[in-house]
């Protein structure tokens, strides 16, 4: 048995939930692995179970008002994620927590006890990596557990994995991307539909291209946080979130600044750079 303790609920809790349901027989089938959620937690609380968490009960009771810890009978109004980690024994920690690039909090002491714990971490939280990721990887090192953070940048695309492990050889001198798919999806409706980007915020939404509030992405933090684990993980830089030298978002961009780079052939991305000398996010045509 794999004992998971999953700390976060929402959309993307709520999706690897889903995700491991559907795969529980093939990775029986193929990998002789029985993965087994022993806790989640949300900002309600937690729901404990070390005999297995039931995710179908949890997600329908995550889709009331009550939150995780309306668990019946295993629910904990009011558990932090560290005291659940302290109170159940678990082998993997899945971390995903909304990003907070201030202190990195919850998200941060989340990691570092796990780590301490002696349990493996898979995260997608960007903040504890942009702010210490030399600290959080020299740790798991050192405790000898696997610290796995593919899904901070990319999502689905596996950019980390696919770089370090096929590229192995070579070395990375640059990056340069489009990094943010929100920004992405707005920057591209205003150019092909001519709408604003309030509108193409909104038509965003329904789609489930935005978060709840698009700050990070708009400002161009998402960007920035994510050009900085890229630069750690594959460049073998010592930078934090503040060695950002320049970080411009969108909110700027107007009508005007869309139609006069398709005047030239262009349309404007938000682009994350990382190279031997600085690190920057700006919109370029």
């Amino acid at each position: 048995m794999l004992r998971i303790a999953l700390l976060g609920f929402g959309s993307v809790g709520r999706g690897f939930a889903t995700v491991l349901l559907s795969k529980m027989a093939f990775l029986r089938r193929n990998y002789l692995v029985k993965p087994t959620v022993v806790a989640i937690v949300d900002t309600s609380g937690a729901a404990v179970k070390p005999d297995g968490v039931d995710l179908r009960l949890a997600l329908k009771v995550k889709a009331g008002k009550g939150g995780i810890a309306a668990y019946p009978n295993h629910g904990r109004q009011g558990m932090s994620g560290v005291e659940t980690l302290d109170s159940v024994d678990s082998d993997v920690i899945v971390e995903v927590t909304p990003t907070n690039i201030v202190d990195g909090e919850p998200g941060m002491s989340h990691i570092l006890r796990a780590i301490d714990k002696g349990r493996h971490v898979i995260t997608s939280n960007k903040g504890p990596l942009a702010l210490a990721f030399r600290r959080l990887t020299g740790l798991a090192r050192r405790r000898g557990v696997e610290f796995r953070y593919t899904a901070t940048v990319g999502g689905a695309t596996p950019v980390i994995s696919l770089a370090k492990r096929c590229l192995a050889g070579n070395d990375i001198l640059s990056i340069r991307g489009i990094l943010n798919s929100t920004t992405n999806y707005v920057l591209t409706q205003m150019t092909r539909m001519g709408l604003t980007m309030e509108e193409a915020l909104e038509r965003a939404r329904p789609r489930g291209i935005v978060e709840k509030d698009p700050t990070y992405d708009v400002m161009g933090i998402d960007t920035a946080c994510k050009i900085v684990i890229l630069a750690n993980a594959l460049m073998n830089r010592n930078v934090t979130y503040g060695d950002v030298r320049e970080i411009t978002g969108i909110q700027g961009i107007t009508r005007e600044d869309i139609e006069e780079a398709m005047r030239g052939g262009f349309a404007i991305k938000l682009i994350g750079t990382a190279d031997d000398r600085t690190l920057r996010v700006r919109p370029e045509p």
